[in-house]
């Protein structure tokens, strides 16, 4: 018991900025308060004290606004920051290393018994307002944005957003030169791509880096097209495309 009140202290250090030292840590987080009632009551529940451990459940939301249902199977370093609305069910697995923020539901979507809340891998982290439903599982270092209702599986390094959640997986193949490439073809048309990075995984972003992907590759093959036909004698081919003008252009032919 004190080794996991140890453990869920350190941790509270390693995720907030602002925890300034133990005794402030112990006496005024009710994410901790609530996990250390949790660990009591999950005792009770696995020896048979079920009204004890719904009664310790019961105290414990309302003393901390924070509802674990004893039956839940929660690992170690659990972190739960701000915490207030936070409602984790009976059927609800999580592993180590896992953060919550406040309002984030781990709830079932069905009234028959057995398994019907989701399963948390390590080290994920659900974003303020959350809800995550039904027996599904969320994979290794998984991400669940703020405000997303996430109803089916998410892959492991995985990002869900949105409402329904949408499954976001960072590419790994994208090199530098891509990168540039893009940044080109966007400046070339006047529009910030980057407003939204790859660093923000937004569907539309990702759908707007592909169209200017593609854009950039019709140009080069036009451009290898133009050569060829160039050295054939074809001159009207040789001619270089009107350049695109920004909106900055535009403002400026105006004065």
């Amino acid at each position: 018991m004190f080794k996991h009140i140890r453990e869920d202290i350190a941790c509270v250090f390693d995720r907030d900025p602002a925890a300034r030292n133990t005794f402030e840590v112990l006496t005024t987080y009710p994410g901790l308060h609530a996990l250390m009632h949790y660990r009591v009551a999950n005792w009770c529940w696995r020896h048979g004290l079920q009204y004890l451990a719904r009664m310790i459940s019961f105290f414990s939301r309302w003393f901390t606004g924070i509802e674990i249902h004893p039956g839940a199977t929660i690992g170690r370093r659990f972190f739960i920051d701000h915490g207030m609305g936070v409602v984790i069910g009976e059927t609800a697995e999580i592993g180590d290393n896992v953060t919550l923020y406040h309002g984030v539901t781990l709830g079932g979507t069905s009234w028959n018994k057995g398994k019907r809340h989701p399963t948390l891998r390590d080290g994920v982290v659900i974003g303020a307002g959350a809800k995550v439903l039904g027996p599904i599982e969320i994979g290794e270092n998984g991400r669940v944005g703020s405000n997303a209702v996430v109803t089916k599986d998410v892959p492991a390094d995985a990002t869900a957003v949105g409402i329904p959640g949408r499954i976001i997986v960072k590419k790994k193949d994208e090199t530098e030169e891509q990168g540039r490439r893009r940044k080109a073809i966007a400046d070339k048309i006047g529009f910030d791509a980057y407003g939204m990075t790859d660093e923000m995984p937004d569907p539309i972003a990702r759908s707007i880096h592909n169209l200017l992907d593609h854009m950039q590759a019709v140009d080069e093959k036009i451009e290898r097209m133009s050569c060829a036909l160039g050295e054939l004698g074809h001159k009207e081919c040789t001619g270089q495309l009107p350049e695109l003008k920004t909106e900055l252009d535009e403002v400026g032919d105006v004065k």
